[in-house]
């Protein structure tokens, strides 16, 4: 399989597992997925830049990012979510295992093998910067709750009921009824 073809698989077939998932649980996941993109170009960025790996071959147009940032990443993310969340030390260790299968296997044997990626700092370091990610990510989701218990807290408002402006008005008896 040519490189290509790998990088573009793990761009879109992430996304048709997505399929299998109960679209109120994606929705409820989406923003952690969303900064999780963000977070990991960053850090993709800054190691560039750094020198911390390089690229060899990019999938157009991702002309610096690889596309397992906007495919694989997200997607793993929300799965994990959707599987370990308000169970920290779970979510942990899940991450750990997964994280450690990303560094040691991922990105210091398969990608530099296919001449796509080298990395320039052993996979120990990338471990700690992808489990300090896991950190914020988690604190993310857990003050995304927060915020959104807060808002129904402050306005009072049960989400079933409306506000008066949205009610009909009630029938006067003056009014005749032209039937």
């Amino acid at each position: 399989m040519s490189n290509q073809v790998m990088l573009w698989s793990m761009l879109i077939i992430p996304w048709l597992t997505l399929f299998f998932m109960k679209k109120k649980e994606i929705m409820y996941y989406m923003p952690v997925a969303f900064l999780s993109m963000s977070a990991s170009a960053l850090i993709h960025d800054m190691g560039l830049r750094l020198g911390f790996w390089f690229l060899k071959e990019t999938a157009y147009p991702f002309y610096q990012l690889e596309p397992y940032l906007f495919g694989l990443l997200p997607v793993l993310t929300i799965w994990v979510f959707k599987f370990t969340y308000r169970q920290f030390w779970v979510y942990m260790i899940t991450n750990l295992i997964l994280d450690i299968g990303f560094c040691y296997f991922f990105l210091n044997v398969f990608l530099p093998s296919k001449r796509i990626l080298s990395l320039g700092i052993p996979p120990f370091d990338v471990l700690i910067i992808n489990m300090f990610h896991a950190l914020l990510l988690y604190s993310y989701q857990i003050w995304q709750d927060n915020a959104l218990v807060l808002r129904d807290e402050k306005s009072n408002v049960l989400p079933s009921l409306h506000p008066v402006a949205a009610k009909p008005l009630p029938k006067d008896p003056r009014d005749k009824d032209d039937e």
